[in-house]
């Protein structure tokens, strides 16, 4: 029996599964119902919107002041020509805050906020150009270089997210300044590209501006808005990067950019996720009114690949940090997930398109996927601090940041959060589909009358949801109710009469003349869910992770006295939810009994006796709350059976520093016993020095006591081709004696090769203290994938 568009039943456990295509369904296009009239009341969503709106959007404007990005708009507006802060996209991230704080004075108006949305405004306004074009990167540093890297310098990106502030704060206030402003800039590039006389070729090198001028094109009516978006969609795979960057076409990849093939040929979702996902939901947009045959096959392709052979559990997308996208098939890691906040939103909001072209609850279930799990993760309790990487198992080394050097991640979150209400119910003429069970009110328009509809309930703790509509008059029209892929389980009521209504793409069909006074309920079946992998995604062989309706769990190591790289649990040890009042506030919880087995020590041995494994309690709460307490370990995905002795030496119970920690860097894992299958493997659980180059830089391990060492194992990181780190030009060991530091007595070289390790072993010194020094080579950088210790023989 099929659960959910990637979920099947099998001997009481989930695993991931192939869908049935869906190419030629019919198109239904339905409207979402304006975030301006859905009101959020529930004891869920609401507090996170009040945090967003009291915290979160807050710290953002403080964050991107600090930062600079305010100032770059004033150094704009005064006409000069140095100063500028950041990288070259920082305008996007002002204005993705700028849309999150209207979204917000929709639901809650704030005349404080009101008032310093309003200055901001004006200098933006201030810092556009007579011409209509707002860029403060270029209009700062380079002003008559514009437009000479669509690839790599987000004109054109900065631009979609100015005109999606614009329209929700025209949307939120019905004021037009900001509208005003992304109007001049839209007709700007309008004039510039396209196919007619004196325009030119070009695309965005980071999607967003199609979706956007969509959004630009239904409040303005302006057509060219909607032609610009198709023409940006229609050329896309043409190579046009290599032109732009004059790279041979035989040595040219543009997969990374979604630039290696025409759109419509794509099979697989590939490059770079957030990129990706911004992409495909300006393509639905654009196949959503021309109806374009090949888009929607390419579209239907593409989503399979995605949901059935890329998305983790938690809702995101994205495995690898080398690219913060995709690799092959099924590489769904744990530890070195990458799984960008920003991703999982993007993901998010296509598959919302999709819900409203096709009406099928299977898009809908991956919006609830992504909302509960990986999006929500990305932002802390209290609201003040972000995560911008979202691991599903973590060695207690990961921890939210109040902000980052690439700062998109926090008011994505934020925009997400503060617009919620447009995600929770679509419309056509006669029908209203329930995709979110939120409790609050709805106002709902149709051509033959209007009405309200409550919904009450405890979602997504309870299944039991309740339904009131209220029309002004007695009014004809389908309620279409969403039954979740992860629900076995459903029974419907209409004034406490059992109903079997229909069932159409998932959502059961109550089709009837409705009055005041009527009320439906529909009970969700929750039990707590095992779930299992597809086979072939190596990383969750043997594993089991536990969902209960739409909240994936994990564990984590304040619950435990185990430590939960030992604890397993076997079939026959089930979890039962319970209501803990204790956990912010109160959230259901997963509780039972599992095995652990103690640490084992294999010194001098080559086997002996299993151990006997013993009972321990375990506890499983929501995925979305991890890392709010207190630091720890974390695993989404749990063995079924004992898990194996951890690989590495007396390292892993040393305290490692180095000279310097580059960004991405994960100090932390040279010592997780992770061994690379290649040098060039990019797994995001390593450590390098860049952008360090040339000179001299060293790692240190430190022990509370003295330890025996006599050798050492290197795995040197080198990403040629793409990076800038190749293996050094020599290093050294050195230990801390009395006050100083010594050299061991090599008893062979230091060696430096690639693609395995290099072993270098010496007479067994004492120490508390092991220093690795590496000398770089000029104008390059390195990095080290795993430092392990060798133990003399007793």
């Amino acid at each position: 029996m099929v659960q959910s568009p990637s979920l099947l039943c099998c001997a009481g456990m989930i695993l991931f599964a192939s869908l049935s295509p869906a190419a030629e369904a019919p198109l239904l296009k339905l409207s979402a119902v304006p975030f301006t009239q859905v009101h959020i009341e529930d004891s869920f969503w609401a507090p996170r919107q009040e945090i967003n709106r009291t915290a979160s959007i807050p710290i953002n404007l403080e964050m991107l002041d600090k930062s600079g990005n305010l100032i770059n708009f004033d150094l704009a507006a005064e006409g000069k020509r140095k100063g500028y802060n950041g990288p070259v996209y920082m305008d996007s991230d002002l204005y993705k805050a700028l849309e999150a704080a209207s979204y917000s004075l929709a639901a809650h108006p704030d005349a404080a906020l009101q008032k310093k949305i309003d200055a901001i405004i004006r200098r933006i306004a201030a810092a556009q150009q007579k011409d209509g074009y707002l860029n403060t990167y270029y209009t700062v540093n380079k002003p008559d270089q514009r437009w000479t890297n669509l690839r790599d310098h987000h004109e054109l990106y900065c631009a979609g997210h100015l005109f999606e502030a614009a329209v929700a704060h025209y949307q939120a206030t019905g004021k037009r300044t900001l509208l005003r402003v992304a109007t001049r800039f839209a007709d700007h590039i309008c004039s510039l590209f396209g196919p007619g006389p004196g325009q030119r070729m070009g695309y965005p090198g980071h999607p967003e501006i199609e979706l956007a001028l969509i959004k630009l094109w239904r409040v303005t009516g302006q057509q060219r808005y909607f032609d610009l978006a198709r023409f940006f969609i229609e050329n896309r795979g043409i190579h046009f990067f290599a032109r732009e960057h004059q790279t041979p076409e035989a040595e040219y990849d543009g997969s990374y950019w979604q630039d290696d093939m025409p759109l419509c040929e794509h099979r697989t979702i590939k490059g770079h996720a957030v990129r990706a996902c911004y992409l495909l939901s300006g393509a639905t947009d654009v196949a959503a009114v021309t109806d374009d045959a090949a888009l929607l096959k390419m579209i239907q392709r593409v989503w399979r690949n995605t949901i059935e052979r890329n998305q983790y559990i938690t809702g995101g997308i994205g495995p690898s940090s080398h690219n913060e996208g995709f690799t092959v098939d099924y590489d769904l890691p744990n530890l070195t997930a990458y799984q960008e906040t920003c991703a999982t939103i993007a993901l998010a909001q296509w598959n919302h398109r999709l819900a409203l072209l096709y009406g099928d609850s299977r898009y809908a279930d991956v919006v609830e996927r992504c909302l509960y799990n990986g999006m929500l993760s990305g932002v802390s309790q209290d609201g003040k601090t972000f995560f911008y990487v979202n691991r599903l198992e973590s060695d207690g080394g990961q921890h939210r940041s109040p902000w980052f050097g690439c700062a998109c991640c926090p008011p994505n979150v934020a925009r997400t959060v503060a617009s919620l209400g447009g995600y929770v119910c679509a419309q056509d003429d006669h029908s209203l589909w329930m995709n979110l069970y939120l409790q609050g009110r709805i106002q709902v328009i149709f051509p033959k009358g209007r009405l309200w509809v409550q919904v009450l309930g405890n979602y997504p703790w309870d299944g039991r949801v309740r339904i009131k509509p209220s029309p002004e008059k007695p009014l004809a029209f389908a309620l279409r109710l969403r039954k979740p892929g992860w629900c076995d389980q459903a029974t419907v009521h209409v004034n406490g009469k059992a109903v079997a209504p229909p069932m159409d793409k998932g959502y059961y069909v109550l089709d009837r003349t409705w009055q005041s006074g009527d009320e439906v309920e529909l009970n969700l079946d929750m039990p707590v869910r095992r779930m299992i992998a597809h086979p072939q995604v190596q990383a969750d062989a043997g594993r089991t992770a536990f969902q209960r309706g739409p909240l994936v769990y994990c564990l984590e190591a304040c619950d435990h006295a185990a430590k939960l790289a030992s604890i397993f649990l076997p079939p026959t040890c089930p979890l039962t939810a319970e209501w803990d009042p204790s956990l912010f506030n109160g959230m259901m919880i997963l509780k039972g009994k599992g095995l652990s087995t103690d640490s084992l020590s294999w010194k001098g041995k080559l086997y002996q006796a299993m151990p006997s494994p013993r009972q321990v309690e375990v506890k499983a709460v929501p995925y979305f709350v991890w890392d709010n307490r207190a630091p720890g370990a974390m695993m989404v995905w749990l063995p079924q059976a004992m898990p194996p002795a951890a690989v590495g030496g007396m390292e892993r119970n040393a305290v490692v520093t180095a000279s310097y920690i580059g960004s991405g860097s994960r100090l932390q894992g040279i010592k997780d016993g992770i061994e690379p299958k290649r040098s060039s493997d990019h797994t995001g659980q390593l450590c390098h020095f860049w952008p360090h180059k040339g000179g001299e830089e060293w790692v240190r391990y430190q022990w509370p006591q003295p330890v025996r060492i006599a050798g050492c194992q290197l795995y040197w990181f080198d990403d040629t081709g793409r990076g800038e780190c190749r293996p050094p030009v020599d290093w050294r060991i050195e230990y801390f004696q009395g006050d100083t530091w010594k050299a061991v007595a090599a008893d062979n070289r230091y060696s430096v090769l690639l693609d395995g390790w290099n072993t270098v072993t010496f007479s067994p010194i004492a120490t508390t203290e092991l220093r690795l020094l590496v000398k770089l080579q000029d104008q390059w950088s390195a990095g080290i994938h795993e430092w392990r210790i060798i133990e003399p023989e007793e």
